[in-house]
């Protein structure tokens, strides 16, 4: 019987020729990522000293300030202060700070190795399986025994197999392909398992839109989201200055406990509704719902291709009037290329306020909480109730162009909608 990408993973991780899904094995962590809101702060630093005071390897170790900056509140700067000097006392050299959202900064500075077991303190930390690596998200007391050690245990998972074919149409994102297939699967239809991503239309996707898909695996409860390392992933580690890793593919007998197939054709523009990220339909049939501010940003929705996207989309319109935009581009190096582009000019001059790459407004921490009785048309991940501020808030999800349309219209928008007879537009 054939192997999956995870049980190739987690074989050469644990020492052994193979394993198999269900068996719980004894992993070396290659990359543990700590971010400031679940990082030193929270139990690990005291515990830590109680267990000899030492972290097994600084050199593979990545923590990153990224929920609580800019800080907004002398609390928040008390914790980024903490997180930095414990960083600094640890001899821990990968600490990054107003860098932006931890998950995109670990891909950008080469620290999610294809063939590697990347372990984060964060759930989104599966974003990094779009590079070909068991990327996940721990507790707090997990990473402690992994700062230890440097290693933990793992069950090998069982993996759901999911198949996109066909051609996307103009409009349509990898956003779009995410949320539909969350809707599918359900919200805890993948628990504890691995979800992998192949297919025709995976292989065209450049790999903005990859980890766009692989960030939001967790969403149904998904232990890791994997897609094959192919020559889009290898040119993307070779221009991080990546070179040396271990490329791993699911054998054409592997066992898959399900398979889903979606015909990329068929699909159409995706919105999420309160309070549950399965909760997917048409964005036609939400689009009576106003909108009060739009958010084009974070993790999922803020890389370079997103913004791009907005950007075209916005072009010569501006915002619909009491209506807020704000832009918070995923890292630092992609906010000076979209700057170098044009592209924030552009959507500054619709009426779009740009951020800092930060967590805070995904996270409902700063720079652009909802009230009450407001509805966010979000391209972030998650739409829980209170995630965005006031529990009697709501957030909608969709794409990146589904965001920009619905800032101009003022309610929710296919961006098909704007984009019919539009001689310029390219997807």
């Amino acid at each position: 019987m054939g192997k999956t990408i995870s049980e190739k993973i987690l074989a050469e991780a644990s020492g052994q020729k193979e394993v198999s899904a269900g068996q719980i094995v004894w992993v070396q962590v290659g990359r543990a990522m700590m971010d400031d809101i679940l990082g030193p702060r929270v139990e690990i630093a005291e515990k830590l000293r109680e267990l000899g005071n030492k972290v097994w390897d600084p050199e593979k170790v990545v923590i990153i300030s990224d929920h609580y900056t800019p800080p907004a509140s002398i609390k928040q700067a008390e914790i980024v202060k903490f997180t930095r000097d414990w960083a600094r006392e640890y001899g821990v050299e990968k600490y990054y700070e107003f860098a932006g959202p931890c998950h995109q900064v670990m891909a950008e500075t080469g620290n999610v190795i294809p063939g590697t077991v990347v372990l984060g303190t964060d759930s989104h930390t599966c974003m990094g399986g779009a590079l070909g690596a068991f990327a996940s998200g721990v507790g707090s007391t997990e990473m402690l025994g992994i700062l230890a050690v440097g290693q933990t245990w793992l069950k090998v998972p069982e993996t759901i197999k999911v198949v996109w074919e066909g051609a996307l149409r103009d409009g349509v994102m990898a956003k779009d392909i995410s949320l539909k297939t969350i809707g599918t699967i359900g919200h805890a239809g993948a628990t504890y398992k691995a979800v992998e991503y192949m297919g025709s239309v995976i292989s065209a996707l450049p790999m903005d839109e990859r980890m766009a898909i692989t960030n939001m695996a967790v969403e149904m409860g998904a232990k890791v989201g994997l897609m094959p390392t192919d020559e889009v992933t290898k040119a993307y580690l070779e221009r991080i200055g990546v070179k040396d890793y271990k490329v791993y593919s699911s054998d054409e007998d592997a066992a898959f406990c399900e398979t889903y197939a979606f015909d990329a054709s068929a699909l159409t523009p995706q919105v999420a509704c309160p309070h549950s990220v399965d909760n997917v339909t048409d964005a036609g049939n939400v689009r009576e719902v106003p909108i009060h501010q739009a958010y084009l940003g974070s993790c999922t929705g803020g890389r370079l291709n997103d913004i791009k996207m907005a950007a075209q989309l916005l072009k010569g319109k501006k915002i619909h009037s009491g209506l807020r935009m704000l832009v918070s581009p995923a890292s630092k190096p992609i906010w000076k290329a979209a700057d170098e582009a044009g592209y924030l000019k552009i959507l500054a001059e619709a009426g779009a306020v740009i951020l800092a790459p930060t967590c805070g407004v995904c996270v409902g921490l700063h720079s652009g909480l909802i009230a009450g009785g407001e509805n966010c048309i979000s391209s972030s991940n998650r739409n829980f109730i209170g995630r965005m501020g006031s529990k009697q808030g709501n957030i909608y999800l969709g794409s990146p162009l589904t965001v920009a349309a619905s800032a101009v219209t003022g309610h929710i928008t296919d961006p098909r909608e704007l984009l019919q007879g539009d001689p310029t537009w390219v997807n």
